[in-house]
Order: C-alpha cells, then sequence, then structure tokens
C-alpha cells in the first residue's frame, strides 16, 4: 500500500474545509496550528515535510481541540522543545496520550504503522517508550469502548472508506 501525504490533504480537506473552516497543509518546517487570521480567513494545520506520519499526528491534535482551543496558535498548549528534563518529559507525555490515541487509530483506519513520539531525542532524560506506549494503548482502548470524539470518528470512517480498512478493534492496539 502506498502512502501519500496528498490523499490525506485531499481527504481531510473535503471533510473538514466547508463545515470547520480548516485545511491540512504541507509546511517545509515544525508543525503548528494556525487560526484564521486578517492575512489566511481559513484555519490550517500545517505538517512537517510531506511525512504521512507528521499530517496524522496534527490531524490528532486538531481532532481532540475544542472549539476554544482551535482558537488559538497551536491550541495554546505548552510545548518544551526536544531537550527536555525528566519533569518536562512527563508533562509532554501527559498531553500526548489523547492526540497519539487519536494518531494510532487514524493509522490503523489507513493501515498505515503506528509509532509512539517521546520526542525528546536530545534531552538529558531517556523516555520509557514502552511505559508511554502503554498509556497511550489504554486511552485508545477507551476511546474504543466510550467512542472517540466525534469528528475523530468522521475522519476514521473516511480513512477506513478510502483505504478499505475494517474499524479498529481492541486486537489491533497490540
Amino acid at each position: 500500500m502506498s502512502f501519500c501525504y496528498r490523499d490525506l490533504i485531499s481527504l481531510f480537506n473535503r471533510s473538514f474545509a466547508d463545515t470547520y473552516n480548516t485545511r491540512l497543509e504541507l509546511g517545509d518546517d515544525e508543525p503548528i496550528y494556525l487560526p484564521a487570521d486578517a492575512e489566511v480567513a481559513y484555519h490550517r494545520i500545517i505538517f512537517a515535510h510531506g511525512f504521512f506520519a507528521s499530517a496524522l499526528h496534527e490531524v490528532a491534535h486538531w481532532l481532540l481541540a475544542g472549539e476554544a482551543r482551535r482558537r488559538q496558535p497551536d491550541y495554546g498548549y505548552w510545548y518544551h522543545p526536544d531537550g527536555r528534563d525528566a519533569e518536562a518529559q512527563a508533562a509532554f507525555e501527559a498531553v500526548e496520550v489523547k492526540p497519539q490515541a487519536i494518531e494510532w487509530a487514524l493509522s490503523l483506519c489507513c493501515g498505515f504503522p503506528f509509532n509512539v513520539s517521546c520526542d525528546n531525542l536530545n534531552g538529558c532524560v531517556d523516555p520509557d517508550r514502552h511505559a508511554f506506549r502503554a498509556r497511550v494503548r489504554e486511552q485508545a482502548l477507551r476511546y474504543l469502548a466510550e467512542g472517540f470524539p466525534a469528528r475523530a470518528r468522521i475522519f476514521m470512517d473516511v480513512l477506513r472508506q478510502h483505504y478499505g480498512r475494517p474499524m479498529p478493534t481492541a486486537a489491533d492496539f497490540s
């Protein structure tokens, strides 16, 4: 199966450009979410370097963010860049569990491999990827049992239809 970021852009924009005035766009550098402003009349989810995984990850953040968060650059989230200490890494992982659980589900809906991102290559602490993955898995299973956020369900269905994939089950999150 071929995974092209252009497909994600097209699928996302067909799903949400009109209803939420939001578009997925290719970026050159760091990913960012930018709400509409005086210069650009629509909200932009900008992902990094044409990476399919980056697009899925940034979309997952948007699918989770509430209306007030979607009015703020990068959803108003605190972000400490790569190079975090143990405390900053724990804070990073705490806010990343839910979006990465959604990203995992989106990946399954595409048939695309998922890897958790601890995003701390130059930090002074070695993240416990296995423990973090277990927390992301637990959240994904909770979403599966209790329901994914509404926009996530919509996009999961769009991806499943496009890629010919079944709805993820608990067994898929292993």
